[in-house]
């Protein structure tokens, strides 16, 4: 499979699965960070896989970005939009720049790489764009009502633009993770964890490889028909 990626935020956690899944697919990838040049220099180095700094909430630096990486790689085939942040509290406590930095960079993240190369995908007829939301954007959670926003919002731009990309070639996806064995969960006070993974009923946290296994799926030239779905990787916690 012969295809450019990128991966946004694809250079830890979830993303670096989804960066390597995506290269054992065949595909030359592009992992994008943020801006920790230390960890991005190290991922390379483990990978194989170039690193690219950008801020995918900031549109110009999108547009540039992705002309960056088909100068050298080539015209990008697959963008997976994985990059997100938290900035949890409870709606009295939490300021408006709490608010829109979630949703600059985990909404409008999305929609301004999806301007960067959804007409490139759709003249080219093929193309797969894939987000990842959130099992919290999908059921709610205490204390996220910015990331829970978002990640519902991603769910709806999702839908949208599946069916702006349809009779092109041009599928779009989405993955809502559950609670997955990360650097953000991890972060998570032992006592806090240990009550959210009493209710998995597969009684454990998820890994990223297996969020990376259903990205792969959407992004392979087989799922053609498959597009304006959200696949939820949640071990049961979140059923509907």
């Amino acid at each position: 499979m012969n295809r450019v990626a990128i991966v946004t935020g694809g250079t830890r956690g979830i993303g670096e699965a989804i960066s390597v899944a995506l290269k054992e697919l065949g595909c030359k990838v592009a992992a994008n960070y943020g801006g920790n040049d230390e960890k991005a220099r190290a991922f390379t180095d483990r990978t194989g896989i170039p690193a690219f700094r950008w801020d995918v909430g900031d549109h110009q630096a999108c547009l540039d970005g992705c002309a960056s990486v088909a100068d050298q790689l080539g015209p990008v085939d697959i963008v997976v939009n994985n990059a997100g942040i938290t900035r949890d509290g409870v709606l009295s406590k939490m300021s408006f720049e709490d608010w829109n930095e979630v949703m600059r960079i985990n909404l409008g993240g999305c929609f301004n790489m999806a301007k960067a190369t959804f007409g490139g995908m759709r003249g080219r007829g093929w193309g797969r764009i894939v987000n990842i939301g959130s099992i919290n954007g999908q059921a709610g959670q205490y204390g996220q009502v910015n990331y829970a926003a978002a990640k519902s919002g991603i769910h709806g731009f999702t839908k949208a633009l599946a069916q702006e990309g349809a009779k092109y070639g041009v599928t779009v996806n989405a993955i809502a993770p559950g609670y997955i064995d990360t650097d953000m969960v991890a972060a998570v006070p032992a006592a806090v964890l240990e009550k959210i993974v009493a209710k998995i009923p597969v009684g454990r946290l998820g890994y990223a490889e297996e969020i990376a296994r259903g990205v792969a799926f959407f992004c392979n030239d087989d799922a053609g028909f498959v597009t304006g779905s959200t696949l939820s990787i949640n071990g049961g916690q979140h059923m509907y």
